[in-house]
C-alpha cells in the first residue's frame, strides 16, 4: 500500500510543520522519509552531534516533538496518524513510523494545537505574569498524560515568584520513553500557547528539588519546566478543552 496521493502532494507541508518542535542545540538531527505505506522518522547522522548528546537522549526528545506536529498536520488533512516508536530493532536509526490510516474528523483541539505550531515558540518569560491557576495547570497535566507521560507541579518555594515549576516524568529511561517525553513536552508547549501560558524548560532534570516529594517509584524526571500565565497582552485564544468526541477519535499511539 502506498501513501495516499493527497498526502504525498502535501508532504512538504507536513515536514515543515514537524520542524517547528523544540530541538537540541538548534539542530534538527532527524528527518522524515516517505516510504511505501509509511512516513518514517529517522535519525540524521550528518546532523547528529554525539559530543553534545552522547546517548542520543536529546535527539529522541526533539524527534518526539516533531512527531506531534506531524500528527497534527495529518489531522488537518483528514487522516488519522498511527505511530509506532522504534518499530525495527534491526534499524535503530528509524526512531518511529507513522501510518496514515483512514479518515479522521479534525477536532477543535487539534485545530488550536496545529495553529500553535505555526507560531514562533518563545521560551522567555513574559514581562508580566502570574502563576497559572489550578484549572489551567490541570489542562497541561492532561495534555501530558495523553502522550504517555506525567506532569507533576512542584511545591512553591519560600521565595514568592510569578511562575510555577513542574517536572515532566516517564516510567523508565529508555529511548522509547525519551520519545514519549518529547511528544508530551511538545503537546504541553502547544497547549500552553493556546491558553496563554509561557513555558520555559530544561532537558536536564536530575536532582530537581522537591521532585522526590511528588513522584512515584519508577518515575524518571525528564524535563524541568517553568510555567507563567501571561497577563501583559490583550486577546488570547481560549484554553484548550477536551471534548468527548475528540477523545474517542484521538490518534492511536503505540
Amino acid at each position: 500500500m502506498n501513501v495516499p496521493v493527497a498526502i504525498r502532494a502535501s508532504a512538504e507541508r507536513l515536514v515543515v510543520a514537524a520542524t517547528m518542535g523544540p530541538t537540541i542545540h538548534d539542530v534538527h538531527a532527524w528527518r522524515f522519509k516517505v516510504v511505501p505505506g509509511l512516513i518514517e522518522l529517522r535519525a540524521d547522522p550528518d546532523r547528529f552531534r554525539p559530543m553534545h548528546d552522547p546517548v542520543g537522549r536529546g535527539l529522541h526528545l526533539s524527534s518526539g516533538a516533531a512527531l506531534v506536529n506531524l500528527r497534527l498536520a495529518a489531522a488537518q488533512l483528514g487522516y488519522a496518524a498511527v505511530v509506532r516508536l522504534l518499530p525495527d530493532p534491526g534499524r535503530p536509526s528509524v526512531l518511529a513510523s507513522v501510518r496514515l490510516a483512514g479518515r479522521h474528523r479534525v477536532s477543535r483541539e487539534e485545530r488550536l494545537l496545529y495553529a500553535a505550531t505555526l507560531k514562533p515558540f518563545l521560551a522567555d518569560r513574559p514581562a508580566k505574569g502570574v502563576r497559572p491557576a489550578l484549572p489551567v495547570v490541570n489542562e497541561l497535566v492532561e495534555a501530558v498524560r495523553l502522550e504517555g507521560a506525567t506532569l507533576h507541579p512542584l511545591p512553591a518555594g519560600r521565595e514568592a515568584t510569578s511562575s510555577g515549576r513542574a517536572v515532566l516524568t516517564t516510567r523508565g529511561d529508555s529511548p522509547a520513553e525519551w520519545l514519549r517525553a518529547g511528544q508530551a513536552l511538545q503537546r504541553l508547549l502547544l497547549s500552553g500557547m493556546a491558553c496563554s501560558v509561557s513555558v520555559s524548560f530544561m532537558y536536564e532534570a536530575v536532582g530537581v528539588p522537591g521532585a522526590e516529594d511528588v513522584t512515584e517509584p519508577g518515575e524518571v524526571p525528564q524535563v524541568l519546566l517553568e510555567l507563567t500565565q501571561r497577563v501583559d497582552t490583550g486577546l488570547h485564544e481560549p484554553p484548550v478543552r477536551r471534548d468527548d468526541e475528540g477523545q474517542r477519535r484521538r490518534q492511536r499511539v503505540r
